[in-house]
């Protein structure tokens, strides 16, 4: 099977390294960067360059597709890719706006009678105001469309609530803002493969929003992740899955959007239940590093099942005992203003852990140089969560460049079984 993976990302390079693992699989990329070309062929193709994927995927003859960021498919790569007859994992650009639109993935939950927090939906700074007074602080605040995980504010200012609110609604001409009700609890990340009738979940994970220890300073993309949850409830993903990602997927079908690819379903455990905090429409890192790291089955047949609606037929998945720990090492001024150039040393040193490339680029003399705001994924197995963070740490500090900086606490608290359901 020939594999065609979209994306530029860590997200992307498990990708590969995982579908690489399978019998019989050939895995090219596009546009991809420094590390996943250490691992496969790559093409200058950018991910939202929907008439150039299309045509390399075509002269490729690439049997299978696999689109990693959001953007693509909420602008309708799935779409074209699928009327030139190539199999694609990824939802439609209608089905994509569960993740492209906080409003309509509220008006489906809704109809689905999915458990989400109380939410308005807000055009101007009064309605946000009132919003505000409605559910009190902690404040949660939501760009409406996409936001890279950078479109959220949860904070106890108001002053700071307001203002994101107002950047929001002046972001696009139709910009429009979010203003939700504080879920309590730890959140959880959960992936469903669907093909529109069918869903199989994954591992779930959680993940780290916050850019510095203690959950404190501003949200980014994502400092690190860990699976699976030692302390997540015993019937959780069979609950979220008749409670939230099966209801959903019917939703979508009922209104004529059926959902295919990847559910991703954000929940908080609050003292009331499981609730939905967001959903995306794609894979998310850095929890995909450490999901598919612990995947025991060939995830090339699961992403074709999906891409061509047999997963009913497919079997159930298969799971390392091991547990997975991932830290992002991180550019000078991340999130805000990332300096990109550095030069990374120690990469050749690594070799007991698995590194996943992000904001990478080969210079014109061969050196790996810092490119983005996340530049690398270090992720590691162990016999529990306490080995896996002893070894990805150990990766961590093999690796350098100007400004680096990390989370040093990831999975720390399930670690030392200080998680708490309300």
């Amino acid at each position: 099977m020939k594999i065609l993976v979209i994306g530029s990302g860590a997200r992307e390079h498990a990708l590969v390294r995982a579908l690489r693992r399978d019998d019989g699989v050939h895995v090219v990329c596009a546009p991809g960067n420094a590390g996943i070309a250490l691992d496969v062929e790559i093409y200058p193709i950018a991910a939202n360059d929907t008439i150039g994927v299309v045509e390399l995927a075509a002269n490729l003859d690439i049997d299978l597709v696999v689109i990693g960021p959001e953007g693509p498919l909420v602008a309708g790569l799935a779409d074209a890719l699928r009327v030139a007859g190539i199999a694609t994992f990824g939802p439609s650009a209608a089905a994509a706006q569960l993740e492209g639109s906080k409003a309509f993935a509220k008006d489906v939950m809704q109809s689905a009678g999915v458990p989400t927090a109380r939410a308005h939906l807000c055009l101007t700074l009064a309605h946000v105001d009132s919003a505000l007074d409605d559910f009190g602080a902690p404040y949660v605040v939501k760009d409406d469309g996409l936001a890279a995980g950078k479109g959220v504010v949860v904070t106890s200012d108001r002053d700071e609530a307001r203002a994101h609110a107002q950047m929001c609604l002046d972001a696009r001409l139709d910009g429009r803002v979010v203003i939700e009700e504080y879920l309590d609890g730890p959140e959880v990340s959960l992936f469903g493969v669907t093909d529109g009738t069918t869903i199989i979940a994954l591992s779930p994970a959680q993940d780290f929003k916050r850019v510095f220890d203690n959950d404190q300073g501003p949200n980014t993309g994502g400092m690190g992740a860990y699976s699976p949850l030692p302390w997540a409830p015993a019937d959780l993903v069979v609950q979220v899955v008749d409670d939230v990602l099966q209801p959903t997927i019917d939703e979508m079908a009922r209104r004529g959007t059926p959902f295919t690819g990847l559910l991703y379903a954000g929940l908080a455990l609050t003292s009331s239940g499981t609730r939905v905090i967001e959903f995306n429409a794609r894979f998310g890192d850095p929890e995909t590093q450490v999901v598919l790291a612990r995947l025991a089955s060939p995830l090339s047949t699961l992403l074709f099942a999906s891409a061509t609606g047999t997963l009913a037929s497919h079997p159930a998945l298969a799971w390392k005992d091991s547990a997975a720990v991932t830290v992002v090492m991180a550019a000078q001024g991340y999130p805000e203003s990332p300096i990109t150039g550095a030069v990374i040393s120690g990469l050749s040193t690594v070799d007991t852990v698995d590194v996943f490339h992000a904001g990478t680029r080969t210079d014109d003399g061969g050196e790996i140089s810092v490119s983005g705001g996340r530049v690398l994924s270090v992720t590691a197995l162990g016999s529990d969560l306490t080995d896996a963070r002893r070894r990805a740490y150990e990766g961590v500090q093999k690796i350098h460049f100007a400004g680096e900086h990390h989370r040093t606490d990831i999975a720390l608290k399930a670690a030392l079984g200080e998680v708490q359901v309300p």
